[in-house]
C-alpha cells in the first residue's frame, strides 16, 4: 500500500515527509496536520472482502490530540492520539475492505501530530463479553440493579435508540413513527449561576413522566460554573460550562476544603442531589453522565487536566452516593482517555461522545478504545452521537453499543445529520434478517417494565474469512511514491 500525498492528486494540504524525530521506520514520516483538510491517503488491494484491525504508529509531542479515519471516501472515525514524546502504535478500529482497491485516509482533527505507520491486521471474532451487572455502588437499590441488569441482558445483541431533549424526541415519535427507548434530559438549569439569572427547568419532570411511559432516562449536566462567569457579548452567562467563559479553576477549588470555591462546588451537588432524590422517590432509575468530555478541554471540569476532574468525579459520587444516600444512579463515563479514567469502582458504564456529520459507521475505533479501557469489563454506549449509526455496519464491525443517544434540534430534525428515509430505515429494520428492529416492546427485568425500541441482533454473528496466514500487514508512510500494496 502507498501513501498519497493530496499533491499527487492535485490537492495539496501541506503535509510533508520529516526525519528530524529520531525512531521511526522506513526513511521518513509525515508531518504536518496543521490546516483543516490536510491527510495522507494510504491505497491497499484486497483479493477479497475483509474485517481487518487498524494500528496507527504515530508521536504526539503536542499534547492529547484525535486523528480521523476514512475508509474509501465515506464517513470519518476519530481516533484518540494519546500525547507522547515517542514513537508507539495505538489502535484504530477496524476498516471492511472491499475485494479489489480500498483507500484509507488519515485526516487533519485536532492536527499536530507526526505519522510514521499503519499497521492491517484480520480481525479475530470478537469473543463473548465478560461485563459487570452489578452496580458499584453496593447500596444501589432494586430500581438501578434491575436497569443494570436489563442494560447487561441485551449488551451485544440489541442496542437502545436514545433522544436528547423532549422536543426532538416527539419529533422522532410522529416523523418516523417511533419512540426512542432512552430520553436525554439535562440538569444545566437547577443550578444558582443559572437560576438566579432568571433560568428554570422542567426537565426532572419531564424524566418522570418518560419513565411512567416505560421509558429510560439518562442525565447529562451541563454545570455552568459556580461563580466567576464573564457575562460578556462573546461568553453570555448561560455558555458558563465552557472554559471560554468563566475563569473558575477547578484545580485551586479542589486545593482546599475550606475556600469558598470548594463550597460552592459542594452546594451545586447539593443541589443536583435534590432532584436525583425526587427521581429515587419515583421509583427511577437514572444513567448519570456528570463531567462529560472532560478530556477535550472545553469545559471548565476538564481545562486543568485528569487529576482534578478525576478528583471532582469522586466528590460528586461520593456526595451524591455516601452523604445524601441516593441510590438509584448508574454511574457512566465519558472519556476514551486512560489518563482521565477515574476507576472501575466509581463507573457502572463508560461512553464516548461523537460527532461526524451525515457519517452512520460504527464508530469502531472509539468502542475500541473504551472496550480496552475497561478490559471489557463494563457495559459500553454512545451517550451522544450526531449521525445514527447504521445497525448492518454495527453488526459487520462487531461494534456492541449498549444504546445510542442523538443530540437534539438540527442533529435529528434537519435533515443534514440524518434523513427522515434513514431513520425510518432504521427504526424500520431495512436490513437483512440478522436485524430485527422492534418497537414498544416491554422489558421485563424484575419488577420494571421497560417499553423500549432497539435493534436486534441475532444471537450470532456472521464473521467474514481472512487470509489463511493471518499475518500483520505493515505499511511505511514514507514510501508515498509506490501506488498500493496488497493485503493478500
Amino acid at each position: 500500500m502507498g501513501l498519497l500525498l493530496k499533491r499527487q492528486h492535485k490537492s495539496q494540504t501541506g503535509v510533508t515527509v520529516g526525519t528530524s524525530v529520531a525512531g521511526y521506520s522506513g526513511t521518513g514520516y509525515v508531518e504536518g496536520f496543521d490546516t483543516s483538510g490536510d491527510e495522507i491517503k494510504f491505497t491497499v488491494s484486497s483479493t477479497t472482502q475483509g474485517l481487518y484491525d487498524l494500528q496507527i504508529v504515530y508521536n504526539g509531542p503536542y499534547g492529547d490530540k484525535y486523528t480521523t479515519v476514512v475508509l474509501n471516501g465515506a464517513g470519518g472515525g476519530q481516533v484518540f492520539l494519546p500525547a507522547t514524546t515517542t514513537w508507539v502504535t495505538v489502535a484504530a478500529g477496524q476498516v471492511l475492505l472491499n475485494a479489489g482497491s480500498n483507500t484509507i485516509q488519515i485526516q487533519n482533527n485536532w492536527g499536530w501530530y507526526l505519522i510514521d505507520a499503519i499497521l492491517l491486521s484480520p480481525s479475530a471474532p470478537r469473543p463473548p463479553h465478560q461485563v459487570s451487572t452489578t452496580p458499584v455502588n453496593p447500596n444501589a437499590n432494586s430500581d438501578a440493579k434491575a436497569l443494570l441488569k436489563y442494560l447487561g441482558s441485551i449488551y451485544g445483541k440489541n442496542i437502545l435508540s436514545g433522544q436528547q431533549d423532549q422536543a426532538s424526541l416527539d419529533w422522532v415519535t410522529t416523523n418516523v413513527g417511533k419512540t426512542p427507548a432512552i430520553l436525554g434530559v439535562d440538569f444545566m438549569d437547577y443550578v444558582d449561576s443559572r437560576t438566579s439569572r432568571g433560568a428554570s427547568s422542567t426537565d426532572v419532570d419531564k424524566a418522570i413522566a418518560f419513565a411512567a411511559r416505560g421509558g429510560i432516562v439518562t442525565f447529562v449536566w451541563h454545570w455552568g460554573a459556580p461563580v466567576g462567569l464573564y457575562d460578556t457579548s462573546d461568553q453570555p452567562w448561560w455558555s458558563g460550562f465552557y472554559t471560554a467563559a468563566t475563569d473558575f479553576n477547578i484545580a485551586t477549588a479542589l486545593a482546599d476544603t475550606t475556600n469558598a470555591n470548594y463550597t460552592l462546588l459542594i452546594h451545586d451537588i447539593d443541589t443536583i442531589a435534590v432532584q436525583l432524590k425526587k427521581l429515587q422517590t419515583a421509583g427511577i432509575p437514572v444513567l448519570f453522565r456528570p463531567l462529560h468530555e472532560a478530556e477535550g478541554g472545553w469545559f471548565w471540569w476538564g481545562a486543568q487536566g485528569p487529576e482534578p476532574c478525576k478528583k471532582l468525579w469522586n466528590i460528586i459520587y461520593n456526595r451524591i452516593t455516601n452523604y445524601h444516600g441516593i441510590n438509584n444512579i448508574i454511574w457512566v463515563w465519558n472519556s476514551v482517555a486512560a489518563a482521565w479514567y477515574p476507576g472501575d469502582s466509581v463507573v457502572d458504564i463508560v461512553s464516548a461522545d461523537t460527532y461526524t456529520q451525515g457519517d452512520h459507521g460504527p464508530i469502531s475505533a472509539t468502542y475500541n478504545a473504551l472496550l480496552s479501557l475497561v478490559n471489557d469489563k463494563k457495559i459500553i454506549a454512545a451517550a451522544e452521537i450526531g449521525s445514527v449509526m447504521d445497525p448492518a455496519q454495527l453488526q459487520l464491525y462487531q461494534a456492541d453499543w449498549v444504546y445510542f443517544v442523538v443530540w437534539s434540534g438540527d442533529f435529528i430534525s434537519g435533515g443534514t445529520w440524518n434523513s427522515v428515509d434513514f431513520l425510518k430505515s432504521v427504526y424500520n429494520s431495512a436490513y437483512p434478517d440478522d436485524y430485527n428492529v422492534q418497537s414498544d416492546n416491554h422489558f421485563k427485568q424484575d419488577h420494571h417494565n421497560f417499553k423500549s425500541h432497539y435493534c436486534n441482533f441475532k444471537p450470532h454473528y456472521h464473521y467474514i474469512s481472512h487470509d489463511d496466514d493471518n499475518r500483520p500487514h505493515y505499511y511505511d508512510v514514507s514510501n508515498y511514491n509506490s501506488a498500493h500494496h496488497n493485503v493478500d
